[in-house]
C-alpha cells in the first residue's frame, strides 16, 4: 500500500530540477499524472531559509497527492530541513539519494552516499524519526557498474520505516546514458522480505513500454522523468495505452495551446525572464515530430520575452 491515497497503479513524474515546477505539475496532472513531486530541495538552502528553495516547496491542493524531495549529506541540516518541509503538510518527504549531478555529488549528496551505505541509512533513519509524515526515497541501483548493492539498501531502507522505494536503473557513472536495467528492480519486488511500494524509473517513453514493464518486473508504479519534459501529453498516452485505447494524438495547434498556457503559468511561478530560459529546454518535446519546426525552435531559443515567444508560434 503507498502512504497516501493514490490509484492502484500510480504513474509518478519524476522531480527534476528546473523542470518540475508547480507550471508544469499542473500541467502533467491535467493529462493524467498521478503524484507529483517538488523541484529537490537543498537542506542546507532550507535551514538558512534561502528564498528559492523555500518557493520550489509551494504547491496547490491540485497537486496531491504531493511530495517535497530534499538532499543533502549532514544529518542535522538533513533532518532540520525534513521538519522545515513536514510543515508544508506535504503527503510525503522524499530524499534524493540519486542524483548524478556533479554540484550534488561533490558535497556528498545525491547518489554520492551510494559509496557510504551505512550513512546513507543513518542519515534516512534520522529523516524518518524527525517527521510526522511518511518518508520514501529516490535512489539509483549503485555508484558503479561494479557494484549495485541495491537489493540489500532496498531491505536496510525499508527496516529503518522508509515507506516507498523509486529506483532508477541505473548506476551513477552511467549518469542518463546507456540503457536502464530493470533487472534488480524487479528482484527487489520479487523479495517476500519487502512489504513496501516499489516504484521504477528509467527510459519509460511511451505507453507501450510503460505496460511492458509494469507487467515484466510487477513494481507498484511508474516514474516517468526526462520523456516528460516537453511532454506532458505522455501522462494520457501511458493511461490510454493501459485502458487499450489508441495512442492520442496532439495537433500543431493543441500543442501550441499547451505549450503557451504553460509559459504564462511559469511567468506567475517564476518571473518572465526566468520562465522564458527554462522554458527553452521544454520546446523539442512539445513540437518533436512537427515538420519543419527547426527554424521556429531556433527563434524560441533566442525569445526574451512571452511576448516573442507567442509571437514564434502564432
Amino acid at each position: 500500500m503507498f502512504p497516501f491515497p493514490t490509484t492502484d497503479f500510480p504513474i509518478f513524474l519524476a522531480p527534476m530540477e528546473e523542470v518540475s515546477d508547480a507550471s508544469f505539475r499542473r500541467l502533467c496532472k491535467e493529462f493524467g499524472a498521478d503524484v507529483l513531486i517538488s523541484e529537490f530541495v537543498s537542506s542546507e538552502a532550507l535551514i538558512r531559509d534561502v528564498e528559492k528553495s523555500q518557493k520550489k516547496m509551494a504547491f496547490s491542493e491540485v497537486e496531491r497527492p504531493f511530495g517535497i524531495q530534499i538532499f543533502g549529506h549532514d544529518i542535522d541540516s538533513l533532518s532540520r530541513a525534513a521538519e522545515i518541509a513536514a510543515a508544508q503538510k506535504p503527503d510525503f518527504v522524499d530524499i534524493n539519494w540519486g542524483c548524478p549531478v556533479k554540484k550534488v555529488v561533490v558535497k556528498g549528496a545525491g547518489s554520492a552516499i551510494l559509496k557510504d551505505i551505512p550513512k546513507m541509512v543513518r542519515l534516512t533513519a534520522a529523516v524518518v524519526k524527525s517527521v510526522p509524515v511518511p518518508v520514501t526515497v529516490k535512489t539509483r541501483l549503485g555508484w558503479e557498474e561494479s557494484d549495485k548493492p541495491i537489493v540489500q539498501v532496498a531491505e536496510m531502507l525499508q527496516d529503518v520505516g522508509v515507506q516507498m522505494l523509486s529506483i532508477h536503473g541505473r548506476t551513477r557513472s552511467q549518469m542518463y546514458s546507456g540503457t536502464a536495467d530493470w533487472t534488480l528492480i524487479g528482484e527487489i519486488k520479487n523479495n517476500p522480505r519487502i512489504t513496501i511500494p516499489i516504484v521504477g524509473n528509467g527510459d519509460i517513453d511511451s505507453g507501450e513500454k510503460a505496460l511492458e514493464y509494469r507487467n515484466k518486473y510487477g513494481v507498484d508504479g511508474i516514474m516517468v522523468g526526462r520523456a516528460a519534459i516537453g511532454n506532458p501529453f505522455i501522462f494520457k498516452e501511458i493511461k490510454d495505452y493501459f485502458a487499450g485505447n489508441s495512442k492520442p494524438e496532439f495537433s500543431y495547434e493543441e500543442r501550441v495551446k499547451t505549450c503557451l498556457r504553460h509559459l504564462r503559468s511559469a511567468v506567475e511561478v517564476k518571473g518572465e525572464r526566468t520562465a522564458v530560459l527554462e522554458m527553452r529546454r521544454h520546446y523539442a518535446g512539445y513540437f518533436k515530430g512537427i515538420p519543419n519546426f527547426k527554424p521556429k525552435k531556433m527563434q524560441l531559443m533566442l525569445a526574451l520575452t512571452v511576448a516573442e515567444c507567442e509571437d514564434i508560434l502564432k
